[in-house]
């Protein structure tokens, strides 16, 4: 793993994208590419590789991505802030997942770390990257064994501590379809787990408040499964494009996408996973201001959740459980603005989650204390209480969409900050976060 001193944000190249061109990492990543071809140099640029240039993954682009840039912005490398010299330290090239892995030249490791602790996620690599050989079950399972990996870790610590494994292996996962040697028959399971691979990096990169990047991987996701013939990894990416549509305000594409999985999941024979994007397409409903429609898909959520769990069941589906319903619920109820539903739905989440998915109780522990500081007869105190135990699952629990509720919970509680306990908790939760408190 790269030195972390070495990951430097590149808050200069950030901002000649944003200010200079006005462009998405999407959109400057074409602009790349447009630029290339122009030159007579056609890469396959990224909006995940625009990603680690700016995050600082990548000290110093390869030579023929510096002469593009300079084209492009008329500027050197070391004015667009990037490292250059022999002072610029070397970072693995599997940081970047891009296209044709532009920025690649060499796989040393064959280990990846997942966080502090040293839990290790094993693709292992031949001596030779372009070369790795021949393919097999051997390497099937590791790629399954990796996405299980993500998610117990993301369950109980969020995505901070993962996320940029979850890079390096889907990086590793690919090299093994572009180069390697395999049968048909493996191919089409590869292809499937890498999918799933592709749809655990994409939720990280969701939860890590990129929901660029998590579009671009849960395509990749739907493709695989095309290719592979895959039915529940095709379901469970528009799933995912579904929760990522309302994450970003767009209720229509949100309703679609959770219609779209349910058509696949009807011939699964797993009634929970249809319950699953039965409450998606209600969350879609919900922000649509639509309350009939709303009601309407949480029945049927709830009708097919009843019918219990199945050996069809995915082995990703277990975080659905009865707190997942509940909380759901909640958040649908909120959108519609009917503030006591969500709160009590939130406390149920809580309640049946227990000691399991802390990420997820923590989220739904800050949408208690929001809807009890929002709802037609406020509760601060009772709002306060709920917010010190969001603070409480800092810094263990690291996730942007965390630190974002918090700051809607701030939000909410600054209507009632002259109440003593709320202000003792703005004081808290300002000094909490000024040395960056929920932050890997």
């Amino acid at each position: 793993m790269a030195d972390r001193r070495s990951t430097i944000p590149n808050t200069v190249l950030r901002q000649v994208r944003e200010d200079e061109f006005q462009m998405s990492r999407m959109e400057f990543a074409a602009a790349v590419r447009k630029t290339g071809e122009e030159m007579g140099e056609p890469v396959g640029c990224g909006s995940r590789l625009v990603a680690a240039w700016e995050d600082g993954e990548v000290g110093c682009p390869r030579g023929v991505y510096r002469r593009i840039l300079t084209r492009m912005t008329g500027r050197s490398m070391a004015r667009l802030g990037f490292r250059t010299g022999p002072a610029a330290p070397a970072l693995p090239a599997a940081t970047s997942l891009d296209g044709p892995w532009e920025e690649c030249d060499s796989v040393k490791r064959r280990h990846f770390l997942l966080d502090g602790a040293g839990v290790v996620l094993s693709l292992p690599m031949g001596a030779d990257e372009k070369a790795p050989g021949k393919i097999g079950a051997a390497q099937v399972r590791a790629v399954t064994k990796a996405v299980a990996t993500l998610y117990e870790k993301d369950h109980d610590h969020g995505s901070a501590t993962v996320r940029q494994a979850a890079s390096r292996a889907l990086h590793t996962a690919y090299l093994w379809l572009q180069n390697g040697t395999y049968s048909a028959k493996t191919e089409t399971k590869l292809r499937s787990a890498v999918g799933a691979l592709s749809i655990a990096a994409g939720w990280l990169s969701y939860d890590s408040g990129r929901p660029g990047d998590a579009h671009s991987l849960y395509g990749e996701a739907l493709a695989a499964a095309r290719i592979a013939d895959d039915p529940d990894l095709e379901a469970h990416a528009f799933g995912c494009l579904s929760l990522l549509a309302k994450a970003q305000g767009r209720p229509r594409e949100a309703i679609a996408a959770a219609q779209g999985a349910q058509t696949v999941a009807r011939n699964l024979g797993s009634p929970r996973l249809l319950s699953l994007f039965h409450m998606r397409e209600a969350g879609g409903w919900a922000l649509a201001g639509d309350a009939g429609a709303t009601d309407r898909a949480i029945v049927k959520a709830h009708h097919h959740y009843a019918q219990g769990p199945t050996d069809a069941d995915p082995p990703w589906l277990g975080f659905y459980a009865p707190g997942e319903l509940a909380g759901l619920e909640s958040l649908a109820r909120a959108d519609l603005g009917q503030h006591e539903r969500a709160a009590v739905g939130a406390e149920q989440a809580v309640l049946l989650h227990g000691g399991a998915f802390a990420r997820n109780s923590a989220l739904y522990t800050a949408d208690i204390a929001i809807q009890h500081a929002v709802r037609d007869r406020p509760e601060p105190e009772a709002a306060v209480e709920a917010a010190g135990k969001v603070l409480a699952f800092l810094p263990e629990v690291r996730s942007d969409r965390l630190l974002q509720s918090l700051h809607d919970v701030a939000g909410a509680l600054q209507r009632h900050n002259r109440v003593p306990v709320v202000a003792d908790w703005i004081e808290e939760y300002r000094s909490i976060t000024a040395i960056g408190g929920g932050r890997a």
